[in-house]
This record gives structure tokens, sequence and C-alpha cells, in this order.
């Protein structure tokens, strides 16, 4: 059905497969966030519209995304071929389908929601059956491993704790401890799975698209250590209701992405290359971004105040650290990917388009702007109230998510 690639290289029709869907999943989140607004700028965030949102963004977009980038990214970084590729694309059908029918399921009648759930999670644990199979042929495990692995464990953790919490709505199951179990879900899916996923990667990606040589790795040791003692501790606190618990995970948390700041900003200061793509600028200013939203959970948590402010921070944190991170990324990886399929067999053969020229650079500016200007109109109109602040900026969103899937898709007729 599908041919096999040979050696590290991944089919490209694999990860592009993920990519494509996930662009879809992207601009219908947002589209639905939009049309949703009134319910969100009153701070209403539970309800069925935006469950679907959320799931569609968290799930169809970054997900997947992830999921397509870890099938080329993973090999490359862990010297290791895909277990099996064919065994990929049938992940990704049932991924899709699993996703498709649970954000619909969510959006019409969300106590229908537990078969389509089970669904997701078979997709989530093929694919997570597919990179332990990968890294289990890893020659020798290095930090890197580490972050990846924990990041696939929080992801199998965050889909069987979501089965649980619809289990819970249907059946009552462990309704008592619903409310810490819905936490434990949020921050498994966003601080285990998504960061630990960013760290991992960023520590391949930063060198690879700064040139830099000569950095040292001892910090990534205490990154993990420290961030994971963060993350045990507040999800304690989440059993306990202990206030004292829940401002010690922050502040872990906030310290564990600090000291991963600091290592990045080392890193880059051992850079060949002078100047920065855009992309990869619009990348580190997510994790710029990151460590302004930690900082804010962990004062938000000192003063009390962290139940009140927890609807704009997850938001801030999705959309300022997570999503501006894999779109800076993305800008960059996507067309390596098609230019190394496509042309690297035929330098010295015939001219070849340059790597520089597979992506337009001139819209990566304006797209940027688009998308910090928006989330910050977005932050706006949940401090002021207004409609209009909403709009506009959730617009703004939804127009750079169009810009970016068009500037995405666009790479693959070069």
């Amino acid at each position: 059905m599908f041919q096999q690639s040979s050696g590290n290289e991944t089919n490209i029709k694999l990860p592009f497969s993920f990519i494509g869907f996930s662009m879809l999943a992207l601009i219908l989140s947002q589209l639905l966030i939009l049309l949703n607004g009134d319910l969100l700028v009153s701070g209403v965030f539970r309800l069925p519209a935006i469950w679907s949102a959320a799931h569609l963004f968290v799930l169809g977009w970054a997900l997947m995304v992830a999921m397509g980038a870890m099938y080329q990214l993973v090999p490359v970084a862990f010297l290791t071929p895909i277990w099996n590729e064919k065994f990929g694309f049938w992940q990704f059908a049932v991924t899709t389908a699993g996703i498709v029918s649970f954000a619909a399921a969510l959006y019409l009648r969300p106590q229908d929601a537990l078969i389509p759930g089970i669904l997701t999670l078979l997709g989530i644990l093929m694919f997570i059956f597919q990179m332990f199979m990968t890294l289990k042929s890893q020659a020798k495990p290095n930090i890197l491993t580490l972050f990846v692995g924990t990041a696939l464990f929080s992801l199998l953790a965050t889909i069987t704790l979501g089965i649980t919490l619809v289990l819970s709505m249907k059946t009552g199951f462990a309704s008592e401890y619903y409310q810490a179990i819905f936490k434990t879900h949020i921050l498994l899916g966003t601080v285990g799975w998504f960061s630990f996923l960013i760290f991992g990667f960023s520590y391949k990606m930063v060198p690879m698209f700064s040139l830099s040589h000569g950095y040292s790795m001892k910090p990534a040791p205490y990154v993990f250590g420290v961030y994971v003692v963060g993350m045990i501790i507040l999800i304690s606190s989440f059993l306990t209701g202990s206030h004292l618990f829940e401002v010690l995970g922050t502040l872990m948390l906030f310290a564990g992405f600090m000291i991963f700041t600091w290592h990045v900003k080392m890193i880059i200061n051992k850079r060949v290359k002078k100047k920065l793509d855009r992309p990869f600028m619009f990348a580190l200013f997510a994790i710029g971004c990151g460590t302004l939203i930690h900082f804010a959970t962990f004062a938000g948590s000192a003063a009390n105040l962290l139940a009140k402010m927890a609807g704009p921070i997850i938001l801030l944190y999705l959309v300022s650290w997570i999503a501006f991170s894999i779109i800076g990324y993305l800008y960059k990886i996507v067309p390596f990917l098609w230019w190394t399929h496509k042309y690297s067999k035929e330098i010295g053969k015939k001219k070849v388009p340059a790597l520089k020229d597979m992506m337009d650079e001139k819209l990566a500016l304006p797209l940027f702007i688009m998308f910090t200007a928006g989330t910050i109109l977005l932050l706006l109109s949940f401090i002021v109230k207004l409609m209009p602040v909403f709009y506009i900026g959730q617009g703004l969103i939804v127009i750079g998510a169009v810009l970016f899937s068009y500037i995405i898709a666009k790479v693959v007729t070069i």
C-alpha cells in the first residue's frame, strides 16, 4: 500500500499526512472559538463548543503536528529508523477518525463521547507503541530520550484521564475526584506532554538552526528534574487541596523553565550564525513567553488568585508558548523535509531551488505579528470584557491560521 523507505529516512507521505490534517483542525478550532466568544469573554469555559474547540486545537492540531514531526525527527535525532511505517499510516487513520468523531461528540452530545474517546485513545496508544519500538532500538539512550519518553508517558496519562472524565460524566464513576482528575488531565496534557516534547527537540533544533557548537548539555538534567518535581507537587495539590503544595509546585515549574531558558541562551551564545532566521526567532520568542507565563502562574498562586487566573493562563500557555513554538519550528522544518525529499538527490545533477527559497520569508514577520497582536488583544478582552476587542484579536488569529496553512501548503508546490 505504501512504499517503505530505507535507512533513517521516513516516507515523506507519513509526516505530511499528519501535518495536512492538523492545519484543517487548527482553522476549525479557531473558528469555533471566534463563534463562541461571548462565552469565553464572560469567563465560561466548560461548555460543549469550547471543549470541542480546545480538543480540536490540542489533539487535532498540536498533537497531530507533534506526531508528524516525530515521525521525521525521531529517526534523525536518535539515529534509528521508524519501527514500521505501514503501522504509522494505520495509526494516522485511526487517530484522525478518533479526533474528528471525539470533537463532534463533545460539540453535539458530550455524554456520548466515550466511544470516540476510546478510538482516539487507541490511535494514541498505537503512536506510543510505535515510538517505544523505535526508541527501543536506539543504540545508546541519552537525555533527549528521557525528555521524549516522559512526554509520551504524559500523553498516555492525559488521554487515559480524559476517558475517565467522560466515563465519570456518563456513569458517575470517581465523581468525588472529578476536579482533581480534570486539573491533572490539563496539567499532563500541557506541561507533561507538550513542554517536555518541546524541551527535548529544542535541544536538537536550537543548535541546528543557530549553527551552535561546543555548548554544554550539563544543565539539561536539572531542567528535567526540577520540572518533573514541580509537576508532581502540583498534582499532589490537586489531590490534597493544599495551597502550599500549589505554590511550591508552580515555583518549581517556574524554576525548571528558567533553567531551560538560561540553557538555551547558553547554546545560542555558542552560535556561528550571526543573523538568526525570523521563524527561529519566533520560536525563541515563545520561550520568553513561556517564562513569563510560568512566573505569572507562580505569582497568581502565591497571591491565592490562581483559580481566577486559570482560564487565561491555560489559553496563553497553549497559544504563546506551545503554539508559537510549533509555528516557529514548523516554519523551518516543513521546507527542510520537502526539500530533502524532492531535491537532495538531484544536487550536482541539475539546478535545484535553495532551501531558503522553499518558504516565503517575507510573510513570516506579518504572520508572527498577527499571531502576537491577536493573542494580546485576546488576553485584553478577558480583562476589559469587551466583545469588539475579542473579535478583533481572535479574528487576527483566524486569519493567521489560514495564512500559516497556506504557507505550509505552498511548500509542496515548489
